[in-house]
């Protein structure tokens, strides 16, 4: 063998093993995406079992009764115990006749709960999580949560896209969400696309960043813009002093697009 054949076969003999060893390291990587993925959806199946079980309540140990003239819901007994787990889930969100249903985070930022799960664990799903700026204490006007639109794995909010058409809206007009304080039923009042606009962009519905209202006029605006960017007419409008509900979550029709989910309080379960 020639010197210059002895090069090339060296180079080739490179070239071959740095290409194995990418393929490894890809097949160990996928594989521990799929793993965790798997992990985090047993997990999630796992906890709306047990919101669902009527037999776990009688197990259940929570702290001390609060003073309220509000009877405890079997959900809320149930979150108080989630919450002894981690204090930041704040609630339970459900969408009936969907697979939308998960615990609530709120943390200190909105950018740890989207790669942790409700045990602060990593992972690709994230959780869904209430705004950081939302006040428990006034509280605030709008509970704005926000959520991956998983198409991967249809977890998380990537079934709040269905209601970009109306007719499933009309099947699924309420939203439930749960506190350890009631066990609240939302009407959904609005869906509408809408995108992350830049800092420069003028006379533009910056919904992402509506959590209280210091006004009535700062109430209307949300709400009218929410009902005039409306994909429909959900005959639904919500007035100074409701409760209000925001769901977000990303949708890929544009750059940087989002899909929102506004509803308002009408009762306690």
């Amino acid at each position: 063998m020639t010197r210059e054949k002895y090069k090339k076969a060296i180079s080739k003999n490179i070239v071959l093993k740095l290409l194995l060893l990418i393929l490894i390291i890809t097949i160990i990587i996928s594989s521990y995406f799929m793993i965790n993925r798997y992990k985090n959806h047993e997990e999630s199946e796992a906890l709306k079992n047990f919101m669902v079980d009527n037999n776990v309540i009688e197990n259940t140990v929570i702290g001390e009764p609060e003073e309220t003239n509000i009877p405890k819901t079997d959900r809320m007994i149930k979150l108080e115990a989630l919450q002894l787990e981690n204090s930041d889930i704040v609630g339970w969100l459900e969408i009936s006749g969907s697979n939308i249903s998960y615990p609530v985070l709120q943390g200190t930022d909105n950018d740890f709960y989207m790669t942790h799960n409700y045990k602060k664990e990593y992972s690709s799903e994230g959780s869904l999580f209430l705004d950081k700026d939302y006040n428990w204490e006034v509280p605030s006007t709008n509970l704005l949560i926000y959520g991956h639109n998983n198409r991967g794995t249809n977890e998380m909010f990537c079934q709040l896209l269905n209601y970009k058409d109306e007719s499933y809206y009309k099947d699924h007009k309420k939203i439930r969400f749960t506190t350890v304080k009631e066990d609240a039923e939302y009407e959904i009042i609005s869906v509408f696309l809408s995108r992350v606009y830049y800092k420069n962009e003028k006379d533009v519905f910056r919904y992402y960043y509506f959590i209280n209202a210091n006004n009535e006029d700062e109430f209307n605006y949300y709400i009218e813009n929410s009902k005039k960017e409306s994909l429909y007419d959900t005959g639904v409008s919500a007035e100074y002093g409701d409760q209000l509900l925001t769901l977000s979550t990303c949708e890929f029709s544009r750059q940087d697009g989002r899909l929102a989910v506004v509803a308002k309080k009408i009762k306690n379960n």
